[in-house]
C-alpha cells in the first residue's frame, strides 16, 4: 500500500473510532457525574473524552493491523 493511501486509511480509522466512541458515550448518564450535563463545558468534556478514547481505539486497530501484516512475512 502506498504511503498516501496508508495515511488516508489511518485518518479514516481514527475518525471512525472517534465517532464510535462518541456514539457509545451518548449512552452514559452524565447527570450522575456532572452538575449541568447540557452546559457547553460538559459537551466539551464529552468531546475530549470521545477524542481520547477514539484515538486510543484507532491506534490499537492500526497497530493490530500492522502486526498482522508483519505476520504474513513470518508465515511465507
Amino acid at each position: 500500500m502506498s504511503l498516501g493511501i496508508q495515511g488516508l486509511f489511518s485518518i479514516v480509522v481514527v475518525l471512525l473510532s472517534i465517532l464510535f466512541a462518541w456514539i457509545l458515550l451518548s449512552e452514559v448518564k452524565w447527570d450522575k457525574f456532572l452538575k449541568n450535563p447540557a452546559s457547553p463545558k460538559a459537551r466539551m468534556l464529552q468531546i475530549v473524552i470521545a477524542v481520547v478514547i477514539g484515538y486510543l481505539l484507532g491506534s490499537f486497530i492500526l497497530q493490530y493491523w500492522g502486526f498482522s501484516t508483519m505476520l504474513q512475512d513470518f508465515v511465507e
